[in-house]
């Protein structure tokens, strides 16, 4: 055999990664993912809290400019649609001076709707996310979110 085939020979059984070399590694990167892959999802969950958080106060102050405006909540019948589209009573057409919130926002952070009641239980009007679960009371993520805590 050549210098050169010799060489060549031993460079190509030198290359790449044993079976078990490969296995450790995947090994490896499972017992990583197992360990962070949680912490990543309470992060997510508690960043889906605080965001829906921040749209009940953001829809609070829009609720307050619609009522200086036209001196009275949207009724529960009415709902949040107010706070986006002109009313369709002509009288108060000529008062509503909207849209007072940038974008529609119906929905919370997990898909579900906002509860909106006007006169409220708890003060003039009640607005509340219930959640991930979508049912009233809850722990952790599923906790419903108010606007009067």
């Amino acid at each position: 055999m050549s210098r050169f085939s010799q060489r060549s020979l031993m460079r190509s059984t030198q290359r790449g990664f044993t079976l078990i070399e490969l296995l450790i590694v995947m090994v490896i990167i499972g017992l990583l993912a197992s360990l962070v892959g949680p912490r990543l999802f309470g992060q997510l969950d508690g960043a889906k809290i605080k965001a829906t958080k921040s749209q009940i106060e953001m829809m609070g102050s829009a609720l307050d400019a619609y009522r200086l405006d036209m001196g009275r909540y949207p009724s529960t019948e009415q709902g949040l649609n107010l706070l986006w589209e002109k009313p369709s009573d002509q009288a108060d057409a000529t008062r509503w001076r909207g849209p007072y919130l940038k974008k529609k926002v119906e929905k919370d952070a997990w898909g579900n709707a906002y509860v909106y009641k006007a006169p409220g239980a708890h003060g003039e009007y009640d607005l509340s996310s219930l959640g991930s679960d979508g049912q009233e009371g809850g722990e952790g993520d599923a906790a419903d979110i108010n606007s009067w805590e």
